[in-house]
């Protein structure tokens, strides 16, 4: 095992002292500083009614380098807070940057208002400047959207009653689970824990294990329920209003337009998997079977098919069989990953006082990354750490490229860290020294099919009836835990004995602000990159080039433009989804045939 040192971070490298730095300190008052100046100068050109061509190309750069410094701010919170839940100061830090976000937005609204002014000849002269001309995409894109939003002054204030009216609902759900503990005992051993290791505990545990960890991960999110109901309600209650106010009739609205992709791309998908679910089914029948057992419990799903202790992996193995594998691929992508764990870019030690889940940051200031896990040396830990350092690596090929244009959406960023944990868990399958060694690991890879084209499916459906509800009033918890569950039951055609009803409690993703619907990207990503990783197979290391491209391109393209381009599809046909779910499908056929082998 690694010395403990080498699955920490290093944050002091940007910015030194913690939650304390004095330097991060000064860089959010020269922030302000800068939001304000700012400021001033939209404001000063609204009222005068005109500008210049050149006056607005220069607010423009002056809004990339704001915009870069903010994403650099909520980095650094973000990883003090996911590294110590209890870290109030860093709380206090996100309070501070939420106020300088609330200013910069509404600054931006009346940005917005002047390229919104301008007539299409004053337009392209602003296009014309050499230092503006390749933000095209990202400034049509500006002035379409706010075409689609209220006046400014409404949206002034919105973005200023959002710090407590909005984003304050997800501080109190972070406050919730920061709070939260559990104690267990295995095998004697009585353990206080997170809720991030409880997770990982119950993912590697044995089945009476299993099944007693799992009631009291549940217990402790009943416990919570109606705190976590009431941030739930009011983030939804908060949307709608401005939705309504806006005049948008559909709750996709926003998530598609932050997507960059159409409502016809998303029903296509879902279509086909809808269609397709037949697959998934066999094979949780088939890991039934294999458990000993009718039909599979909930948190069965993602059990391990034998001892999690006799696959142990340790840090240091987990790296070298990454790197390894991302070689076979691009020596770049190794290079790269190998630099994320030699300089300490990644936070991986178990220990309590962690946030659940896991996540990778960018520092567009710094040039740098950060990725956030909790290792317990389970191969599921594995292809989550290549997860990460997929999505570490899009952040590392776009450098170069203007601020604006780095902006990708979830659905695409979900490509390449989808693409990484692919080359890893194939590479794992192949080099599997044993049928059963081989069968655990297909478990794990059609276990993560699963996850996106069954459980994904479920938030998106227990999502969009929960918002139909929720324009009638409030939506109490034991009614949440009913529209889960029949979610669950739906997307999961039945085939569990038993769901979880307050996944809606226990899944962050619910509570983020800037991202409603933070579900349905993940499946997208999840059939996209299948179809890369297929193009990937047939070409071999000759596509590395081709990858980066597309990648390069993810800021700067609507998804299906960028389909169409660099794989020559169609996303709004349901033909490119097929396929992408047959690969699913061809794996489940491959488990079955080795379950039936062994048995």
């Amino acid at each position: 095992m690694t010395h403990r040192s080498q699955q920490t971070w290093d944050l002091d490298v940007i910015f030194a002292g913690g939650s304390k730095s004095q330097s991060f300190h000064a860089f959010l008052d020269d922030l302000d500083t800068r939001i304000r100046h700012f400021t001033d100068a939209c404001d000063d050109l609204v009222q005068r009614g005109n500008a210049e061509s050149r006056t607005l190309a220069q607010l423009v750069l002056d809004m990339q380098e704001i915009a870069a410094r903010t994403r650099e701010s909520g980095a650094f919170i973000s990883c003090l807070t996911a590294q110590d839940v209890r870290d109030t100061d860093a709380k206090w830090l996100l309070g501070r940057l939420q106020h300088m976000r609330a200013t910069f937005t509404s600054a931006l609204t009346s940005f917005n208002e002047l390229l919104t002014s301008l007539n299409d000849l004053a337009f392209d002269e602003l296009l014309a400047q050499p230092q503006i001309s390749d933000l095209a995409f990202a400034l049509q894109e500006r002035v379409r959207r706010a075409k689609e939003q209220l006046p400014a002054p409404e949206e002034k204030l919105i973005a200023k009653l959002s710090v407590d009216g909005y984003s304050a609902w997800g501080e109190l759900y972070d406050t919730i689970v920061g709070r939260m503990h559990a104690d267990i005992e295995i095998d004697g051993q009585h353990e206080e824990v997170s809720m991030g290791q409880l997770a990982n505990r119950i993912a590697s545990a044995q089945a009476s294990d299993r099944e007693k960890l799992f009631a009291i991960w549940e217990k402790a999110w009943a416990g919570e329920a109606d705190l976590c109901a009431d941030a739930l309600n009011h983030l939804a209650g908060y949307r709608l209003a401005v939705y309504e106010a806006r005049g948008w009739t559909s709750v996709l609205q926003e998530p598609l337009e932050i997507n960059r992709m159409s409502e016809r791309t998303l029903h296509a998908m879902w279509r086909v998997i809808e269609e397709n679910k037949r697959a998934m089914v066999r094979f949780l029948e088939a890991k039934a079977k294999l458990l000993g057992v009718n039909k599979l419990r909930w948190e069965d799903v993602d059990a391990p098919l034998c001892d999690a202790a006799s696959n142990k992996v340790s840090y240091e193995e987990a790296r070298a069989f990454i790197v390894r594998h991302f070689a076979r691929f691009s020596e770049d992508m190794a290079k790269f990953a190998d630099s994320c764990f030699e300089n300490r870019w990644i936070e991986s030690e178990d220990r309590p006082g962690k946030r659940p889940g896991g996540f990778c940051t960018s520092f567009p200031v710094s040039q740098q990354t950060r990725i956030f896990v909790t290792f317990s040396g389970t191969p599921g830990n594995v292809a989550t750490l290549a997860h990460e350092l997929g999505h570490a690596y899009h952040q590392h090929v776009m450098r170069g490229l203007p601020q604006l244009l780095s902006n990708y959406a979830m659905n695409v960023a979900e490509t390449a860290s989808t693409f990484a944990e692919a080359i890893v868990s194939d590479a794992a399958i192949r080099e599997a020294e044993t049928d059963t060694e081989k069968l655990a690991l297909l478990d794990e890879k059609i276990g993560r099919a699963v996850a996106m084209l069954m459980n994904i499916h479920a938030r998106f459906l227990f999502e969009t009836r929960f918002y139909e509800e929720r324009r009638k009033g409030f939506v109490k918890a034991d009614r949440l835990n009913e529209l889960m569950v029949a979610a669950q039951r739906e997307a999961y055609q039945d085939a569990l004995v038993s769901y979880h009803p307050h996944f809606w409690a226990s899944k962050l993703h619910f509570y983020i602000t800037g991202t409603p619907f933070y579900n349905f990207p993940y499946t997208f990503g999840f059939l996209f990159s299948s179809g890369i990783y297929a193009q990937a197979l047939r070409e071999g290391p000759a596509f590395a080039e081709k990858y980066v491209a597309l990648l390069r391109d993810t800021g700067r393209m609507r998804v299906e433009d960028l389909a169409a381009k660099h794989l020559g599809v169609n996303l709004e046909e349901q033909s490119f989804w097929q396929s992408a779910v047959d690969l699913a499908a061809a794996d489940v056929d491959a488990f079955i045939a080795l379950a039936n082998k062994l048995s």
